[in-house]
């Protein structure tokens, strides 16, 4: 342990409890092929007041959501616990570290995280994770570093640090006794004595005082088009204040007559999740945790005027416009659909095109699982990943003209001119590569390319003003 570490400072820090620390993995995500021909099989090591933790093996699989936890006693006089975290992959051959930190690497160097967690303030700092980080408060990543474009086994890592507490608040006793001045024999969970919006708990949690009013109405740290409010309703899902968050929600319509599922298979929105989450843009898919994943009838076909009753319904619930609307992209998948996916808003002035507004999509199973039998390498899953992440795009405010090789008849066959003179825009919303490449463009292949991420509007699926 660092001398800045040794903290026998014969202060008990919480005179109420015997204080100790928990660390909660969440969830593993391998950013990177960990293995060539097979999943690979993660398991998580961590070190915490000196002492060395394993975890399971997670067998084959390259996104893990099991929780796993471990708990360390601290010191009563030590303010400070020093904490590292690993991940691995198990091998025959031999174990391999993966690469979940931003730092460079070297040798071993470089891959594992260390972490200083404060028993006064219940908040921890270090690589690449603290409130502020562009990835994100207990989401650490890999594929920030100078090797990120090379295959060092980048991956993603969701966990929680936490201590125990006398009125079980998560606010440890010196703040509340030194800072706020409130009981720490009282739980303060949901008290708002500042009145703008958010409780006691979250405003701790990310670095606000809650007893001096903030404008959390209008604050987006993050230029995601979020509020804070917003940021606050949606924090069961694991949104971050200042890291960018997207939210989805996808209905599905029941299975047709001749037995084909308008569910999207899990592994489609993982895809999808890969490609943002590498930016620090975190996808989350409501598919049933929040309202989502609503049972659509079925029929035939749906025209563009019935989707927008759809969306009415099973959206918004009949009721105008709700707090989700401005959180919330929406997604429903139907049997068949004329064109055969599309990009739509249906608030006052319905338009089937890509003006601001546009926070919905509909595309259509029978075409996705058409298009899975006609291919010889890719399955149903990438189809619908393509499809979704496509239609996102203009959510973001990717639309024909802008650039213009987004979705230009010209560019889908080899025999049309746009297809060679808009080759060098390598992204999912050009019809050549919609379901070949999976990934918008970075502006790096060329003089006609386009650079998608950076030209990201977060606010175009808003709801215009008036």
């Amino acid at each position: 342990m660092s001398a800045s570490l040794k903290q026998d400072t014969g202060i008990d820090y919480d005179p109420l409890v015997d204080v100790s620390v928990t660390f909660t993995l969440l969830s593993i995500r391998a950013l990177d092929t960990i293995e060539v021909f097979s999943e690979p099989s993660f398991f998580v090591v961590v070190s915490m007041n000196n002492k060395t933790y394993s975890s399971q093996v997670w067998p084959e699989t390259s996104y893990v959501y099991t929780s796993w936890s471990i708990q360390a006693d601290v010191p009563d006089d030590h303010e400070n616990v020093e904490v590292i975290i690993q991940l691995w992959d198990h091998l025959e051959t031999g174990d391999r570290l993966c690469d979940i930190c931003e730092e460079e690497n070297g040798g071993d160097e470089g891959y594992a995280v260390h972490l200083t967690y404060s028993i006064k303030t219940g908040r921890w700092t270090g690589d690449d994770s603290y409130i502020g980080d562009p990835n994100g408060y207990g989401r650490v990543s890999g594929y920030g570093d100078e090797n990120s474009v090379d295959t060092d086994y980048d991956c993603e890592l969701w966990f929680r640090l936490s201590q125990n507490d006398y009125d079980h608040d998560n606010v440890p006793y010196w703040v509340e006794t030194t800072v706020y001045g409130t009981d720490p024999t009282m739980n303060n969970t949901g008290e708002d004595d500042d009145q703008d919006g958010v409780p006691f708990e979250w405003e701790h949690r990310w670095g606000f005082h809650p007893f001096i009013w903030d404008d959390h109405a209008s604050l987006d740290p993050d230029d995601d088009s979020l509020t804070n409010i917003e940021e606050f309703l949606t924090a069961g899902f694991g949104s971050d204040p200042f890291r960018k968050d997207v939210f989805l929600e996808l209905d599905f319509m029941q299975e047709s007559p001749d037995g084909i599922s308008s569910q999207v298979p899990c592994e489609a929105l993982e895809l999808l999740k890969n490609p943002f989450h590498m930016r620090n843009i975190v996808m989350h898919v409501d598919t049933g945790e929040f309202k989502g994943g609503d049972s659509i009838p079925y029929q035939d076909d749906v025209t563009f005027s019935e989707a927008v009753e759809l969306y009415r319904q099973y959206f918004l619930g009949d009721q105008g416009y709700t707090w989700k609307r401005s959180v919330f992209h929406y997604g429903m998948i139907v049997y068949s659909c004329t064109p055969k996916g599309y990009g739509f808003s249906a608030d006052e002035t319905p338009h089937i095109d890509y003006l601001p507004g546009t926070n919905a999509f509909i595309i259509s199973s029978k075409q996705m699982e058409k298009n899975a039998k006609l291919s010889l390498s890719k399955d149903v899953s990438y189809f619908y990943g393509s499809a979704i992440m496509h239609e996102l795009g203009h959510n973001f405010g990717l639309r024909l003209g802008h650039p213009f090789s987004v979705d230009a008849q010209s560019t889908k066959k080899p025999w049309r001119f746009g297809y060679w003179f808009y080759g060098d825009y390598k992204s999912i919303m050009n019809y050549r590569y919609t379901y070949k490449i999976f990934d918008y463009s970075d502006g790096s292949h060329g003089k006609r390319d386009f650079n998608d991420w950076a030209a990201l509007d977060f606010s175009h699926f808003e709801e215009p003003e008036g």
